[in-house]
């Protein structure tokens, strides 16, 4: 659960420590005190998009923290981006914010980037505010929800392999059909691209070879003055002897000294290394005279076929690899074209199997979804019935459509709020209290499936008033004795239920705005429940009735089990 928010600069929020409890926590104050700031900070540090308008003014960056304890080391989200919880299950989320756009983030020192935070904060925290209502009438969101109730990935991802081969195999038919005028003139191109690519004769490697060969030829009488000199200098002559030959002279003449000392035998050791040198340096030149044979004819050749390979590289790549690539891709699209009705043909039996698979699995996903829905719909009820909507019809309308990426169901939540009513789309029945208590139900029913360990609701109760408002105060109280509950709520029914009451207040100091978050002892939980019941006259007879909404709410708590039994 979420043990403590730490926050620095954030609007007006310049410091803060906020130590959440178990079960249901409970946030109230004035409009605009800031209790959506606090919010706003439990999102930006779960890696939720943030504005830099959210860093304090005059601040050069904002900071939060948040503190969880009892984290399930296996959970996934943690296992994927590398993040263990400490020992004793604590795991510390942290983000910083510069006004330049930047971040950065850590989970237990360990820097992060903001996706891997928000994966992770996904996992241990869920958010409900009041924007999250329209989702909920947005009816292309619906598939998702079921989908979602039903833990339909796994038969979402087989089908989505098969979908997937349906397309390709569709895609590869219409590749190959095409008008028999531009199939002529596409073949033609072709065929004249090979044949060209052909009579080339091309082979990897030759054009460094050729190039090389060309750059000795056309500096031909360079290369024979210089050979030629290096090897009468290492070879000598007919008048003079050269450098090899003297070496070995110059060797014997040393050798009848090596007796004299380990000097002597050295040295005439080095003489005979040298010679050795110098005597296959001497027959590598000579070699490399009598090997070249210089031809104005070769050299034109060589000429030829390198302007031939600059002329064929200009349309079919930059190099002789990429031409040869070229000539076997072109090959591969000729015999496509030339035998491509026998192609399609073979395709299409290839893609009547597929339909028939895509259908098979289109129904299979279907019956599980509706297998799914009428599960969904039983919850829903059950949670209507304890949100005071007894009479609510909820249900689940499927309508069939054309196999797609997502299957062949089009999907719909319709309601009823009255009895005799016929069923109609949500957004065209409820009210904002209804759509407020009917998305309460939903996320508590989603949420029992889920891991997070902690919920936050911002003014969900908005248009919930009398006794939907007890009721509502009364679910939360029940979901909150197996998650952790955090409310920020105008209406004293929610307040008086909460295990923790934290006021939060809006206030000046040095000339700056600044919020501050108190928790409430019993006296000032019935005061602040006063003001919520009646504005800032506080009576005492307001007072009597705030401690009774108190006694009740602590009568109907000790009927629930133990918070986190």
């Amino acid at each position: 659960m979420l043990q403590l928010l730490h926050i620095e600069n954030i609007a007006i929020i310049e410091r803060a420590d906020i130590s959440f409890a178990r079960g249901f926590n409970a946030l109230t104050g004035e409009t605009g005190a800031g209790k959506s700031i606090v919010i706003d900070s439990l999102g930006a540090v779960l890696g939720q998009r943030t504005s830099r308008d959210l860093i304090r003014s005059g601040a050069p960056k904002a900071f939060v923290s948040a503190s969880f304890d009892g984290v399930d080391g296996s959970l996934p989200a943690l296992a994927e981006n590398g993040v263990a919880p400490e020992a004793d299950g604590t795991l510390l989320l942290q983000r910083e914010l510069y006004g330049d756009g930047k971040n950065v983030c850590r989970a237990n020192g360990r820097p992060i980037t903001v996706s891997q935070l928000k994966s992770i904060g996904s996992a241990l925290l869920n958010i409900h505010g009041q924007h999250e209502g329209t989702a909920l009438l947005d009816e292309t969101q619906h598939l998702a929800y079921l989908d979602r109730f039903g833990h339909m990935e796994p038969r979402l991802e087989a089908y989505g392999a098969l979908f997937g081969a349906l397309s390709e195999t569709r895609r590869e038919i219409e590749g190959l059909r095409m008008d028999e005028a531009e199939k002529a003139r596409r073949v033609d191109t072709l065929r004249h691209q090979i044949a060209e690519l052909e009579r080339a004769e091309l082979k990897e490697g030759e054009e460094e070879a050729l190039l090389a060969r060309r750059n000795i030829l056309r500096n031909g009488e360079k290369f024979i003055a210089a050979i030629s000199e290096a090897d009468q200098c290492l070879s000598g002559g007919d008048e003079d002897g050269g450098a090899a030959p003297a070496i070995r002279q110059a060797e014997d003449a040393l050798r009848s000294l090596r007796s004299l000392g380990a000097e002597f035998e050295a040295l005439s050791d080095r003489l005979e290394a040298l010679y050795s040198e110098a005597y296959d340096i001497a027959m590598t030149v000579r070699d490399k005279r009598e090997e070249f044979d210089f031809s104005p004819e070769e050299l034109d050749a060589v000429e030829s076929r390198a302007d031939l390979l600059y002329r064929l590289k200009k349309k079919y790549g930059g190099s002789v690899e990429e031409m040869l690539a070229y000539l076997a891709r072109s090959k591969e699209e000729l015999d496509r074209i030339e035998y491509a009705d026998d192609r399609i043909a073979l395709l299409e039996k290839k893609l009547a199997e597929r339909k028939e698979a895509i259908t098979a699995a289109a129904r299979e996903l279907t019956q599980a979804r509706r297998k799914a829905a009428k599960k969904l719909e039983e919850s829903i009820q059950r949670e209507l019935r304890e949100l005071d909507m007894p009479k609510v019809r909820f249900v689940i309308d499927f309508a069939e459509k054309e196999p797609e990426a997502d299957g062949a169901d089009e999907v719909r939540f319709l309601m009823s709020a009255n009895v005799g009513e016929e069923l109609k789309p949500i957004h065209r029945i409820a009210s904002g209290g209804e759509l407020a208590r009917i998305m309460l139900a939903l996320k508590n029913v989603f949420a029992a499936q889920e891991s997070v360990m902690t919920m936050v609701f911002d003014e969900v109760d908005t248009g919930v008033s009398g006794r939907a408002a007890q009721r509502v105060a009364e679910k939360l109280a029940r979901v909150s004795r197996e998650k952790q509950v955090l409310c920020v709520t105008h209406l004293p029914q929610l307040a008086a239920m909460a295990d923790t009451h934290f006021s939060v207040e809006k206030g000046e100091e040095g000339g700056r705005t600044l919020t501050r978050v108190t928790e409430l002892s019993r006296s000032e939980r019935a005061r602040e429940l006063a003001r919520l019941t009646g504005g800032e006259a506080v009576s005492e007879t307001m007072l009597r009735g705030a401690e009774e909404l108190l006694d009740a709410a602590e009568r109907f708590k000790a009927q629930l089990p133990e918070v986190g039994a």
